[in-house]
């Protein structure tokens, strides 16, 4: 049976694509999973599965927001619940609450804590850093903790 690693976080460059080839490069028997990275749809979960006709005339603002951010964590809570380890990467250019969300929930499941980010987030990141069993820069080092996990063991 495969491990399962579930990739949260920033959504805007291929850091998933990377750890996916180096885990495979790896040998690694890994079942990646991940949340919606397509802005759009991400932002219309709620019309793409639920449709017009449970939400009334189409959602803007806050209604809109609210139903597809209740949709994607049906995703994100079934994915985390069934990781065996969570790996979630902070970018800083962007307002990251979702990733710091599904870090604290990894956490209060008891699942493994990964955090990836560059070095000049440590100090703004220090509690989520705090509740990781490894903290991360790249990911060649995520992937390295990967294969210690599953190879030395």
């Amino acid at each position: 049976m495969a491990f399962r690693v579930y990739l949260a976080g920033e959504i805007h460059s291929d850091w998933r694509d990377a750890i996916r080839a180096l885990a495979d490069r790896a040998g690694l028997d890994i079942e990646f999973t991940s949340p919606v990275t397509d802005h759009a749809a991400s932002d219309e979960a709620a019309e793409r599965t639920i449709g017009h006709e449970l939400l009334g005339e189409e959602p803007t603002g806050w209604v809109r927001d609210h139903a597809s951010a209740k949709v994607n964590a049906i995703r994100t809570r079934h994915h985390i619940r069934n990781a065996d380890l969570v790996m979630v990467r902070f970018a800083g250019k962007y307002r990251e609450w979702n990733a710091a969300l599904d870090a604290g929930q990894a956490v209060a499941l008891g699942k493994p804590l990964v955090v990836l980010h560059d070095p000049e987030l440590t100090h703004a990141l220090k509690e989520v850093d705090a509740a990781a069993l490894a903290v991360a820069r790249t990911p060649e080092q995520a992937v390295k903790v990967l294969e210690y996990v599953l190879v030395q063991g």
